[in-house]
């Protein structure tokens, strides 16, 4: 195989975000974005290695339309689908199942299985699907890999991964924690190890992907071996719009008292709830603004948040036994320096602290913020779940995966 190029799709119900790396160094030859698909007025941004940014407004009525019009900008630039350099297109793809633990060839079997799972992950794998199947038949001589946001998570053992319900209906109806946010999970808890200088397989790390949504990993030695998400990516942490962990008599109470449907607790859980359902607001940066300004509704949302936060933290700590560090990650993670803060506040006895000048400094890259003489490092690691994808996907498709 000659080419080193990989295009990585990331295909939303409404929307497709794209990027061309090229694997010899990982550069991004090219990032871009469809959203509002379907609708009357859609919009590609496309931004070139050189930084250049292109936007246009127009139809996009249905992903075929979205990719060739994806296909049409890479043109452009000398970088159509068509080039010999490119290697292959690796697919996200939420739901993996128990079947999918690594990346994966995309072959029928395979469409069908992610298929089969979509009862699991209703609004992630039918568009997933929908991008492949579009890819498939715009180039369907190259390869394509699915790589799962489930997979990284696989290492759990049963006592992390079983809910303590019946067996037989649990399997039956393939009820388990599966987790999500895989690929970055796998990044950052790698980068982390990194930037301590030591081997993966010698790290434990507890990897907090803060964003909208939001999880967090026990990562023993490069293995997962608990997260936060469960059976869908409800459960968890207190995230943008979903609620996380709750008992489960709620749903029950709200059928029996509050006399709302399956669907509509649904739509309560998953978009209605986490801070939004708490204070109206799901961006961090406006409830902080908002509590600065005094405003105990907010406050109360970020009491919560940082409450469930934490419980998860000191649970993930004695899951591992001995934490080499704790990691923040995606937009809140990275970029909030008083979630990061407030997280840890009080967790001294555990080794776990953040130097107020370090968490302040806003930066690029991945960096410690944890004094140097602390026991246990504090770092924040932005993610990359794109170069992820195109990594694990050019390995499959290099064998080797030799990037030389």
């Amino acid at each position: 195989m000659s080419g080193t190029r990989v295009l990585v799709l990331n295909s939303g119900s409404s929307s497709v975000k794209y990027q061309l790396l090229d694997m010899r160094g990982g550069e991004r030859l090219a990032v871009g974005l469809v959203e509002r698909i379907g609708e009357e007025t859609s919009r590609l941004k496309h931004t070139t290695a050189g930084g250049e940014s292109r936007e246009w407004s127009g139809a996009v009525p249905d992903h075929e339309a979205a990719l060739k019009a994806v296909a049409a900008e890479l043109a452009g630039d000398g970088l159509g689908l068509d080039s010999p350099e490119l290697a292959a297109i690796g697919h996200r793809v939420v739901h993996g199942g128990k079947r999918f633990t690594e990346p994966t060839v995309i072959d029928a079997a395979v469409l069908a299985e992610i298929e089969r799972l979509i009862p699991v992950a209703p609004l992630h794998n039918p568009a997933n699907l929908t991008g492949i199947r579009t890819a498939r038949a715009l180039r369907p001589d190259l390869p394509q890999v699915a790589v799962f946001d489930t997979a990284f998570h696989s290492t759990m053992p049963e006592s992390a991964a079983r809910y303590a319900i019946d067996v037989e209906t649990a399997d039956a109806h393939r009820v388990r924690r599966y987790g999500f946010h895989g690929t970055s999970h796998a990044y950052v808890s790698r980068e982390t190890a990194g930037l301590l200088g030591r081997d993966p397989e010698d790290v434990n790390v507890i990897v907090l992907h803060l964003g909208n949504g939001a999880s967090a990993s026990a990562v023993r030695g490069g293995r997962c071996v608990d997260t936060s998400m469960g059976l869908t990516p409800l459960e968890g942490l207190v995230m943008g719009t979903r609620s996380g962990d709750m008992d489960p008599a709620v749903i029950f109470h709200l059928m029996r008292v509050g006399g709302m449907s399956a669907d509509e607790i649904d739509t309560l859980l998953n978009t209605r709830s986490g801070l939004t359902g708490l204070c109206g607001d799901n961006d961090m940066r406006e409830i902080r603004r908002r509590v600065d300004a005094g405003d105990e509704r907010a406050r109360l949302a970020f009491d919560i948040y940082i409450h469930r936060l934490k419980k998860y933290i000191g649970a993930y700590y004695a899951v591992l036994g001995r934490v080499d560090a704790v990691t923040f990650t995606a937009g809140v993670g990275e970029n909030s320096a008083p979630v990061r803060e407030a997280a840890l506040a009080g967790l001294g006895g555990l080794g776990l602290a953040v130097d107020g000048g370090l968490n302040a400094a806003r930066g690029g890259g991945a960096r410690l913020i944890s004094p140097p003489d602390a026991r246990v490092a504090v770092a924040v690691v932005p993610t990359d779940e794109e170069l992820e994808i195109a990594t694990q996907t050019y390995a499959l498709v290099n064998g080797s995966g030799n990037l030389t």
